[in-house]
C-alpha cells in the first residue's frame, strides 16, 4: 500500500490543511518545492533571503502536520487501542494527552487516542486566524513561535511512537526510505530553528545524531 495511494485506512485521513492564501504564501510555498526537489534537505529548511520568519514557519508547520497526518494514517488499522495502550516510544517514554482548555490535567490514553486529540488539536491551532492568518499582511501573535514550538514538540511524538512501536510494519510497507526522508527534513528543520528542546528528543536522540553530525 503506498503512502500516496488509497488504502483502506484512508477514510482516517483528516483534509489536508492549505498554506495561508495571498502571494507570499504561493510564493513560499513554490520555494519549499524546489529545493525539496533539489534533493538537499539542509538547504531547504533554511529562511529564504529576506522572508519573513513567522510566514516561513506557518507554510512549513502546515506542511509537516500534512506529512506527519498522512504518514501516521498508513498505519491507523495496525496502530490500535489494544496494540497500543499508552502513546508511548520504548520503555521509558510515555505521552499524556492535555490541551489546557477542555483537558487540564494531563490523562493517559492510547495511542491512537492521543494522535486523533493531537491532530484535532493541532487543526483547530491552524484554522485560527487570530494564530495562523490567513490574509497577506495579517500580524501574527507575539507568542507565534511558542505556538510552534508545541506543535512541533507534539508532533515529534507521533514520530517517536511510530519507531519505536511500528517501524517493523513500516519496513514491511517498504515505506521506511520515505519515513526516514520525512523525519530527516523535520528534524532539520526544527534544529535550523530550535523548536524542540534537546530532552524532548531523547527518545530518537542515536536517529538524530546521525541526522545533524555533519551539520
Amino acid at each position: 500500500m503506498s503512502l500516496f495511494g488509497i488504502g483502506r485506512s484512508q477514510r482516517t485521513f483528516r483534509p489536508k490543511k492549505s498554506a495561508p492564501s495571498g502571494s507570499k504564501g504561493a510564493q513560499l510555498r513554490q520555494h519549499i518545492d524546489a529545493t525539496l526537489g533539489s534533493g538537499n534537505l539542509r538547504e531547504a529548511v533554511k529562511l529564504p533571503p529576506g522572508e519573513d520568519l513567522n510566514e516561513w514557519l506557518a507554510v512549513n508547520t502546515v506542511d509537516f502536520f500534512n506529512q506527519v497526518n498522512l504518514l501516521y494514517g498508513t498505519l491507523t488499522e495496525f496502530c490500535t487501542p489494544e496494540n497500543c495502550r499508552t502513546m508511548s516510544a520504548g520503555p521509558k517514554y510515555e505521552y499524556r494527552w492535555a490541551d489546557g482548555v477542555q483537558i487540564k490535567k494531563p490523562i493517559e490514553v492510547s495511542a491512537p487516542k492521543y494522535v486523533e486529540y493531537l491532530m484535532d488539536w493541532i487543526g483547530a491551532q491552524l484554522d485560527d486566524e487570530s494564530i495562523f492568518p490567513q490574509k497577506l499582511g495579517t500580524p501574527f501573535p507575539p507568542n507565534f513561535k511558542d505556538v510552534v514550538k508545541t506543535i512541533f514538540k507534539r508532533l515529534f511524538r507521533v514520530y517517536a511512537h511510530i519507531y519505536h512501536s511500528h517501524f517493523q510494519k513500516i519496513v514491511s510497507l517498504k515505506e521506511e526510505a520515505h519515513l526516514n526522508t520525512c523525519f530527516k527534513h523535520f528534524i532539520l528543520f526544527t534544529c535550523e530553528f530550535g523548536l524542540i528542546d534537546k530532552k524532548e528528543l531523547a527518545p530518537l536522540q542515536e536517529l538524530i545524531e546521525s541526522i545533524i553530525v555533519p551539520y
